[in-house]
């Protein structure tokens, strides 16, 4: 209730009106009023406490508030007024009426000003005004905003005064909305309680339907129709808004996917190997992000917030050096055999893992959010992250760079040609093995930066990269094998179909759900989506 004061705080003329005080004494000196609210009877008292309210004087909010919240006293030494703050080894006194200091004293040196709960409401309600008519627009909205949640009738006045006298528009919304609220759950006549539901029937919130579903009850007649046809009206609204809601999530999940897959759509999709290290290199790439993170903390702590930016290029380049050393290493012996590619590079994963445990440990690596991606936004009914919805833009922009790359480059244009038909390339002077070990170095640094991205929504842990190399898998060969295009698609139907089949399946089911479906999809379409194209791959 102390926060709910806090929240609600000027129109004491307002209150004044509504509780009767004198004009008098709203302009009393506010040393008399204070005096008023310790020595006179519980009328004096409610009276003083609208004209302090009303007075203008800065000290009104925390005089109300002290005598709220029981810490305003009279001393007993010399009957001065006092606001008591505790404090080690006693409490901290200060004048209630000037603020100022007033030295240190014990409860046993003090009388407490006592309220009785007419009174509470009268602090209420004076403390409301004082709020709502605040010159910082945040305070008048989470005043407004308090309001409609608590419905207190006694703060009406204020609150149609404070609607009067606004000028920001959004701000006016929420108080038409906490008057309403107030309106529906009083003894308003049947008029304005139908504007009422109309102007919560607008909101169309989870909170304007709990509260019309709490007024159901009490409101028969026209109103309660009025009520029950508002209420099926917000059913359907938030189930729209639901499954919009379980699109972004999807489209979030699916950016994740395309990340993690786009790295294996080259390697699998180009060259044929079935890279089972493909997680792994996601996995370095975000302990690359951790030791970046924490280089720049120890070395540049002014550049705290740019780490995951410089993350980016030095994950690349660490990946794309290790992906380079596999295919040189082991996957150059191996090619045209993709059963024992499996097995190498699943032992490999498995190397990669241990290595990572020896050097880091086994507990996971925190990798904290810079500002820009921290905190949400509301659109409509959906809730937005920073974070997914950079996320999303990533997925995109790396998504673009890399089909740009394939298709307008001379790199590009050779990887194309080498995985269409690798002897006619080598007859044109392509040299194929090169090209061999800068596309899987490509597609194992496309893969380092996905775990850069990975690190603001995963545990940076030794398994980081097993989550994703099945489901990275799955999208590949549904969208087809080597094409980005299809890549880009699978992710994104995989991610909307997961998320819509949660609800109903569960996580565990709705993924076996989506695997049957696309088992069955791939009898039908073995080549995927979008199958690639070329002489090799037609013969």
């Amino acid at each position: 209730m102390y926060g709910f004061r806090r929240v609600l705080a000027g129109l004491g003329l307002t209150i004044g009106l509504l509780f009767g005080a004198p004009a008098g004494a709203q302009t009393a000196d506010i040393g008399q009023l204070v005096t008023a609210l310790a020595t006179g009877s519980f009328d004096d008292k409610e009276k003083a406490i609208v004209a302090i309210a009303a007075s203008g004087n800065p000290r009104a909010a925390a005089i109300i508030e002290a005598l709220g919240a029981g810490t305003l006293y009279v001393r007993k030494i010399d009957a001065r007024i006092v606001i008591a703050t505790p404090k080690a080894g006693g409490l901290a006194l200060a004048d209630a009426a000037t603020g100022a200091a007033a030295g240190e004293g014990s409860e046993a040196e003090l009388d407490r000003v006592r309220v009785n709960n007419r009174l509470r409401r009268a602090i209420e309600a004076a403390v409301g005004s004082l709020t709502l008519m605040s010159p910082d627009p945040k305070v008048r909205r989470e005043a407004a905003a308090a309001v409609f949640k608590s419905r207190d009738a006694t703060a009406l006045a204020a609150l149609e005064s404070a609607l009067a006298a606004e000028k920001d528009p959004s701000i006016r919304a929420t108080m038409r909305d906490a008057r309403a609220a107030v309106l529906l759950g009083s003894d308003a006549s049947e008029a304005q309680k139908l504007e009422a539901v109309a102007i919560i029937r607008e909101r169309g919130d989870r909170e304007a339907l709990s509260l019309l579903r709490g007024s159901q009850e009490a409101n028969k007649g026209a109103i309660g129709n009025e009520i029950a046809a508002a209420i099926r009206s917000i059913e359907q609204n938030l189930q729209l808004w639901q499954a919009a809601q379980n699109v972004w999530y999807g489209v979030s999940l699916g950016s994740v996917l395309l990340l993690a897959a786009i790295g294996l759509a080259i390697t699998f999709g180009t060259m044929g190997v079935i890279n089972m290290a493909h997680g792994e290199m996601v996995m370095i790439g975000a302990y690359t992000t951790f030791v970046v993170q924490e280089v720049v903390r120890a070395r540049a702590p002014e550049l705290a917030g740019a780490s995951l930016l410089l993350a980016l290029p030095a994950a690349f380049v660490v990946t794309a050096a290790v992906g380079v050393a596999i295919e040189r290493g082991i996957i150059r012996f191996l090619y045209g055999r993709p059963l024992d590619t499996l097995l190498a590079t699943f032992g490999l994963s498995l190397m990669l893992q241990q290595a990572v445990r020896s050097i880091f440990g086994p507990t996971n690596r925190e990798v904290s959010a810079p500002g820009w991606m921290s905190g949400a936004f509301e659109l409509g009914q959906l809730t937005i992250t920073y974070g997914r919805a950079w996320i999303v833009v990533f997925a995109i922009l790396v998504f673009v760079a890399l089909n740009a790359a394939l298709k307008r480059t001379s790199f590009g244009l050779k990887i194309r040609a080498v995985t269409q038909n690798r002897r006619m390339a080598g007859a044109m002077g392509i040299r194929a093995p090169w090209v061999d070990a800068m596309t899987f170095g490509l597609g194992s640094g496309i893969a380092g930066i996905a775990g850069v991205a990975l690190t603001q929504i995963d545990n940076v842990s030794p398994n980081l990269g097993q989550g994703y190399i099945i489901d990275s898998f799955l999208v590949v060969v549904f969208g087809g094998v080597g094409n980005l295009a299809g890549t880009l698609v699978g992710a994104l139907s995989l991610g909307i179909l997961n998320k819509f089949l949660e609800p109903f399946a569960g996580a565990v089911l709705g993924k076996i759900v989506v695997l049957v479906l696309i088992i069955l999809f791939i009898q039908k379409r073995p080549r995927g989506l979008f199958a690639q194209k070329g002489r090799a791959v037609e013969s």
